[in-house]
């Protein structure tokens, strides 16, 4: 039996049956309508100027109706590290309520959706029936996160924001066992700034410092050692995820990452703002002869072949981390529809 769309009313289809005859017996069949759900979405890819580079990300502007099993499955069926949710905010004096899902679990606070999600609504005329406006508040698990556009003219090109949470320092971890994660020695493991440590401005990484750009490039996840670090040094519920980076210069101002967390399946990530905030933050605490303002730029998904830029800045009082904001650009890439039934 053959079925044709019917429009009923704007975002909702029935499906009717052209003929209701069974085709074996010959007798009526029920005619029975189907209400379909449509669900306006857009991927941008974050943290880059070009499209088809930088880290790919899809936002439904407009969530209201999907579940939140519905909202997982959808983050499974794209398979990107992230799909954010729009809902409107509990409180009417914030833009909107953000929800983050990987393919496996959903997340209180990440980089990269806020700020491909905060260029998507900037882009729309509003946002709930208000007008975006320059700067944006999204309620997420995490807390309230504050975000600004980034225009080049009139054109809305990026967003930053700033984090959720001050930066938290965790538990230290041995060299050998980041290593084995990155599939490297321990000697490609420095401690000569920092050890690696757990460090948080929402969502917690593993941040280790690698000796050369050569060792970094040669790194490879590897998923029983992720495993073993998981049930070493995480509590219930966590997750190991690395951050693995090296010093372009013998400053602080450039520098190249790696994330990997095969135990969210995420191979790699392209781009990883929360962790690059965290590394940010780190850095500035560790930096004691400076006070105001550090300014990092770190490049991410070069080997990945999909190359980011991630613009990291800690502002400081004397002798404190003050503010961490994360910046960078985004390109708009693809729009569809999702049809689900009701």
């Amino acid at each position: 039996m053959i079925a044709s769309p019917v429009l009923d009313h704007p975002g909702r289809t029935h499906q009717r049956p052209i003929d209701s005859r069974c085709g074996v017996c010959g007798r009526h069949t029920k005619n029975t309508d189907r209400v379909m759900r449509h669900f306006s979405y857009e991927t941008v890819d974050v943290f880059t100027d070009q499209p088809l580079a930088g880290n790919p990300l899809a936002v439904f502007a407009d969530a209201r109706g999907l579940s939140t099993d519905e909202m997982q499955r959808i983050a499974r069926e794209f398979n990107y590290s992230e799909v954010t949710f729009v809902l409107p905010p509990a409180d009417p004096s914030n833009s909107a309520q953000v929800r983050i899902f990987t393919p496996t679990n959903e997340l209180p606070f990440a980089g990269h959706p806020n700020v491909g999600t905060a260029f998507v609504l900037g882009r729309h005329d509003q946002i709930f029936g208000r007008l975006a406006g320059e700067t944006m508040r999204f309620e997420e698990g995490a807390g309230l996160v504050e975000l600004r556009l980034t225009r080049d003219g009139a054109t809305v090109v990026g967003a930053s924001f700033r984090v959720p949470r001050g930066l938290e320092l965790g538990r230290e971890i041995d060299a050998e066992t980041m290593a084995r994660c990155a599939s490297l020695t321990p000697q490609d493991i420095t401690s000569t700034h920092h050890r690696p440590v757990f460090a948080s401005v929402g969502l917690p990484f593993a941040i280790a410092e690698v000796a050369s750009l050569d060792a970094l490039g040669r790194a490879r996840p590897n998923s029983a050692a992720y495993s073993e670090a998981m049930a070493r040094y995480c509590g219930p519920g966590e997750r190991f995820s690395a951050f693995f980076y090296t010093r372009l210069s013998a400053s602080t101002e450039r520098l190249r990452a790696r994330m990997f967390a095969p135990l969210s399946n995420i191979i790699e990530d392209p781009a990883t703002g929360s962790a690059s905030a965290a590394l940010g933050g780190l850095l500035a605490t560790l930096d004691q002869a400076s006070d105001g303002e550090l300014h990092v730029t770190i490049a991410q998904g070069v080997e990945m072949g999909r190359p980011s830029t991630i613009e990291v800045t800690a502002h400081k009082d004397p002798g404190a981390l003050r503010e961490v904001r994360v910046a960078g650009r985004c390109m708009p890439v693809m729009r569809g529809t999702l049809v689900l039934p009701s």
